[in-house]
């Protein structure tokens, strides 16, 4: 008999409910399934399929069992269902093949699909976490950022430096000192093309952004990727100037972050027009020239109050790459530039397309810089307002004495006769000055080219005279009772060993002084220098202007200690005014920008030095050196002119200093390393140089005397021979090296040490050379 078949609730799933636990009588723990081999008669059951899980895509996807032979008998082993599934530990739910009988089977290109799913599925979700940790990494370094500057509400933008304009007594700007170069200006006094044009091609959003340019930066950073490099830099005109105000010119990441925050604080603290204003004073156009006023003065010799618009388009081209595109010495670059910048304000409608065409077809034009002579001035007057309001920290306007059309006449003498002499005579630098009698400064030119070197060798150079000096020894003399016609002997003399000689070793016996200055007899300034004492020509010196130390030396008498031209000019110019002492000068005033007088200089005299007697012995004896001696070329038509030259040991500096009742004018001529010239003497190019200038400075000005002297200056007598222009010593020379030398005119009649009959100091019983001995031996 067969045994009853088993239920369908017999399982595992019927014996659930019943008692749970084991055999062994342990509660709590599930009973195995029972396994028992099957019955005969009943169908074999088939192994359960094995389950494959795709990891990417958490979909169960069945192996397909292999095919039995029995298959037919029953369709196969049905599959768990997903209850027993889940609570059994193992396996997938059914497929829809196993549900209808057959084996599992994966559809064609299922895992296909599922996999390429799957990797999109995977993308999005890291690019989300990519995104969320580059906004957490985002706020973090803009956290740290911020802790590294100053708080905001500290922040204050820096304020400008100031800046000293330097103008003419004619009210022309000579020269801008400071770290700005130029005065700011207000942004309604710019013409509107002016800003406009920087905002065309730095930053066209500039009213609409925050402070950041989205749309540029991001425009700029495609183009950088791109081009795999910096092709642009996309900031914006905020941006830039918070550079220029807080930041380092460092190209780093860190510097950019700090940028843009501030930047974003600008924008809220200023408004718009402030911004732009703060930009256009400050930003740097290349030259030397900071901010929009220092730029159109230093390009195009104009305000930025009157730039036309092409002026303006250069302007606004220069700011990206001031260095490289400055017109003054890449023209061609900063005109392409500029023509960008007219194409973007016609793009924007900022400028009529006929002022374009215009603008396009007149570009324009670029001053040439100078020999830069005023620069010499600008240096000088700096330390002169330095000594009188100290430091500058508020903007300043100088007014000073200097005449712009005087100083461009002596910058072009001194450099034409540079040009055509100096090769020849061996000579490369020279200065000049020119005062009026009363001290006033009207020209200044510290070298041949200020650009080339800007040691001022007017102001701080200090070299020997040679006989420029003289005339302070003659004044000397003529002070303690000597005449123009007292005579001293030209023959040689010995101190201690030292045998000064005149320039030919000539001698000419008893001449006048006017004689000996004229002709600048070496013996007798030194005999007279003896006669007083160096110490009392020192003092005399001293007196009429020179600040330099002087040696109380029988050298003296040759002009071998040091002094500078300003100085010596300015000792000069009692001899012009009729004896009243000066210090040379060159400021007027100094105000503000807004015309607040902060210094007037005062218009008191300094006193007498000179008795008017004995200027007008001292400008009859000079005035000789133009008629008969050594500085033959210095007359001037129609003019009482009176100087001196000078030439050092060696010709190694070549002097002359000349004057009128106008203009007290002195040369200097040399080299920086005291190399010796080519027998270069102050009768020579000196000269010429200071003729040069005076003919011109002269030219349409009536005609003033000099205090002793009327009219023009007489013709001179004709000579046997000329005297040798500016020879050291002043000594003569014939007009033919083969004939004899000139014989000085002879002294006035009448006896030795009078003149026209009137006593005079009368030399020693023993002769002047033993009255010498008798004072250097100190008997």
């Amino acid at each position: 008999m067969a045994p009853p078949k088993r239920s369908r609730d017999s399982g595992p799933a019927a014996q659930k409910g019943g008692d749970s636990r084991g055999g062994d009588g342990r509660a709590g723990e599930r009973r195995a399934p029972e396994v028992r081999p099957p019955e005969r008669g009943e169908p074999r059951r088939g192994k359960p399929p094995v389950i494959i899980v795709d990891e990417d895509a958490q979909v169960g996807i069945p192996r397909p069992a292999k095919r039995r032979r029995d298959d037919d008998i029953d369709g196969g082993t049905p599959m768990p269902q997903a209850s027993e599934t889940k609570r059994g530990g193992g396996g997938g739910g059914r497929s829809t093949a196993a549900r209808k009988g057959g084996a599992a089977r994966p559809r064609k290109g299922g895992k296909a699909k599922a996999r390429k799913g799957s990797l999109l599925g995977r993308g999005v979700y890291w690019m989300a976490v990519a995104g969320l940790w580059a906004v957490v990494a985002a706020g973090g370094l803009f956290a740290w950022v911020a802790l590294h500057l100053p708080p905001v509400h500290t922040l204050e933008v820096p304020k400008r430096p100031p800046t000293v304009q330097i103008v003419g007594m004619d009210g022309t700007l000579m020269a801008s000192r400071g770290d700005m170069g130029g005065s700011a200006i207000a942004l309604k006094e710019m013409p509107a093309h002016l800003p406009n044009a920087f905002i065309a091609i730095e930053d066209r959003r500039f009213y609409t952004h925050f402070g950041l340019d989205v749309i540029g930066l991001a425009r700029a950073a495609w183009a950088n990727v791109t081009r795999r490099g910096i092709a642009q830099g996309g900031s914006s005109i905020t941006q830039q100037l918070a550079k220029n105000l807080f930041l380092r010119p460092e190209r780093t990441l860190m510097r950019k972050l700090e940028e843009a925050m501030l930047a974003v604080w600008l924008e809220q603290k200023f408004s718009k027009r402030e911004i732009l204003e703060l930009y256009l004073n400050r930003v740097y156009f290349g030259s030397g020239a900071y901010g929009v006023e220092a730029a159109a003065q230093r390009y195009f010799g104009k305000s930025a109050r009157e730039v036309s618009v092409g002026e303006a388009a250069l302007l606004a081209g220069l700011v990206k790459s001031p260095s490289r595109l400055a017109p003054t010495r890449n023209y061609g670059g900063a005109e392409r530039r500029a023509q960008l910048v007219l194409a973007a304000m016609a793009e924007e409608g900022m400028v009529p397309d006929a002022t374009i065409k215009a603008a396009l077809a007149d570009p324009p034009r670029v001053v040439k810089p100078g020999g830069g002579s005023a620069g010499y001035v600008a240096d000088w007057v700096m330390d002169v307002v330095n000594d009188i309001v100290g430091q500058v920290e508020d903007d300043l306007v100088v007014e000073t004495t200097v005449d712009p059309a005087l100083q461009i006449l002596a910058e072009r003498a001194l450099i034409d006769t540079l040009a055509q002499r100096g090769e020849r005579f061996g000579v490369q630098q020279g200065a000049l000055v020119a005062m009026t009698p009363e001290g006033a400064v009207r020209a200044l030119v510290g070298g041949r080219n200020y650009q080339e070197s800007q040691f001022n060798r007017a102001v701080a150079a200090k070299r020997q005279p040679g006989s420029a000096f003289k005339p302070f020894i003659y004044l000397t003399a003529i002070e303690r009772g000597l005449r123009p016609d007292t005579l001293r002997d030209d023959k040689p003399i010995a101190v201690k060993g030292w045998k000064p000689e005149n320039y030919t070793r000539e001698y000419h016996g008893p001449v006048t002084l006017t004689q000996a200055l004229a002709h600048s007899l070496n013996t007798v300034s030194v005999r007279l220098t003896l006669e007083f004492g160096p110490t009392a020509v020192m003092k005399t010196a001293y007196r009429l202007g020179i600040a330099s130390k002087l040696e109380p030396n029988a050298s003296l008498a040759l002009g071998t200690s040091e002094t500078s031209l300003l100085e010596l000019v300015d000792a000069y110019t009692p001899f012009a005014n009729g004896g009243l002492a000066t210090v040379p000068h060159v400021v007027e005033r100094v105000r503000s920008p807004k015309g607040k007088v902060i210094y007037a200089r005062p218009s008191s005299t300094l006193g007498r030095v000179i008795e008017p007697a004995s200027v007008a012995m001292m400008n009859q004896m000079m005035r000789e050196t133009i008629r008969v001696g050594t500085a033959r070329n210095a007359a001037l038509p129609g003019w009482p002119v009176a100087g001196k030259t000078g030439t050092s040991q060696d010709f190694r500096d070549g002097w002359f200093v000349g004057y009128t009742g106008y203009l007290v004018t002195g040369v200097w001529l040399g080299n920086d390393d005291s190399s010796p010239t080519r027998k270069m003497t102050g009768g020579g190019p000196p000269v010429e140089a200071w003729s040069r200038f005076m003919r011109s400075a002269h030219s349409g000005v009536p005609v003033v005397d000099l205090p002793g002297l009327s009219g023009p200056i007489p013709s001179p007598p004709v000579l046997s021979g000329a005297p040798v222009a500016g020879a050291p010593g002043g000594a003569t020379m014939p007009a033919s090296s083969a004939g004899p030398p000139p014989a000085l005119a002879p002294p006035p009649s009448g006896p030795v040490g009078s003149i026209g009959g009137a006593p005079v100091r009368p030399a020693a019983a023993a002769g002047l050379d033993g009255w010498f001995l008798d004072r250097l031996g100190g008997r």
